[in-house]
């Protein structure tokens, strides 16, 4: 009872006012268009099941095509709705440099011939990865002296798309991660429920994270507890996430590594991976889409939907018969008065 009156209440009309014409639906019980022929007494015909069958029925189609003509020009619709379903998929909030060391190719160089840059390479894959899935959930964030948020969460997949293409533009010298890490972390709402959610980073270098700023950073992502990626583009030549500084082994001497460090320090899933060309990039983010695959729940928006011509066709559809029956009738009065006339001429013809 209860799943009926809800969908009762899902239907509505763009002028409910006119509804209150609906007992004009009634009038064809009252009276008939249909021809009358007199009998001297209905008690001397014998009962005719077959008759009363049909003037039953096209008394109903009247009424059927009163009512639907009364409900089409009121405007009648379906209200729109939302139904939360699960797929597989996560909630992606990309973090993507924008340093300028991101411009140069993987060799540490400027693209030339059909040499990619880091960046242009990361937004090619990127945009591939984006829709593999139909239920995943994205974000971007680019980040270089300043984050900036260029698309919150999101499951418009070409919006995400054009978002990352859209990331262009040459960067600035500097890579503040731990601006553009707090503005990522911030994309994820709090209506997420069991999702999974990921957190990528996609960066060719790091820098030093003030001690006080880790400590909000570590708060922040104990309260929301993503999964943690980084990709991290490599410039060949370069050091690696786990290489040590000949010297001291300082944030400032070794960044990336220290990086990592705190990121294995703050108790969520962590995995970093090192790529020195579009094809390893191209593998981890493979690799990445592998991990995620947590049953997430999404919801499917229905819209409005307009059901007058729907009523119109039930008004048609009563309006046919009763077309129907008028043509078929025939007058009996006229039929008895037939066999004298031909009679007569018979006659005149003798």
């Amino acid at each position: 009872m209860s799943a009926l009156l809800a969908d009762l209440v899902r239907f509505g009309a763009e002028r409910p006012t006119l509804l209150w014409l609906l007992p004009l639906a009634l009038l064809p019980l009252a009276a008939t268009p249909r021809r009358r022929t007199p009998f001297a007494d209905l008690a001397a015909a014998p009962p005719d099941a077959l008759s009363r069958g049909l003037a039953a029925a096209l008394g109903a189609a009247g009424c059927l095509a009163v009512a639907a003509l009364v409900i089409g020009i009121s405007g009648p619709y379906r209200t729109g709705e939302r139904i939360t379903r699960t797929g597989i998929g996560a909630e992606v909030s990309m973090l993507i440099d924008r340093s300028g060391s991101m411009n140069e190719t993987f060799a540490g160089r400027q693209p030339s011939g059909a040499e990619e840059s880091k960046a242009a390479a990361s937004r090619r894959i990127l945009g591939d990865f984006v829709g593999s899935r139909a239920h995943d959930l994205f974000a971007v964030t680019a980040f270089s002296t300043a984050p900036m948020l260029v698309l919150p969460m999101t499951d418009r997949h070409a919006a995400v798309r054009a978002a990352i293409a859209a990331i262009d533009r040459p960067g600035l010298d500097y890579t503040n991660v731990a601006r553009g890490l707090a503005l990522a972390l911030g994309q994820f709402g709090a209506a997420s429920g069991d999702a999974s959610r990921v957190l990528l980073l996609v960066s060719d270098g790091a820098a030093v994270i003030d001690p006080r700023v880790q400590e909000t950073l570590r708060a922040a992502f104990a309260k929301i507890r993503p999964n943690l990626y980084w990709l991290f583009l490599r410039t060949k030549g370069s050091p690696g996430i786990a290489d040590r500084p000949a010297g001291e082994d300082t944030p400032q001497a070794a960044p990336e590594r220290h990086l990592d460090l705190f990121f294995k320090s703050l108790g969520v899933p962590y995995r970093a991976f090192e790529a020195e060309g579009p094809e390893a990039v191209a593998a981890a983010i493979r690799e990445i889409e592998g991990l995620e695959r947590d049953p997430i729940p999404y919801v499917e928006l229905r819209p409005r939907r307009d059901l007058a011509g729907w009523a119109y066709g039930l008004a048609v559809f009563g309006l046919t018969l009763l077309i129907l029956a008028k043509l078929a009738e025939v007058d009996l009065a006229q039929g008895r008065a037939a066999p004298p006339a031909r009679r007569s001429e018979r006659r005149m013809a003798a």
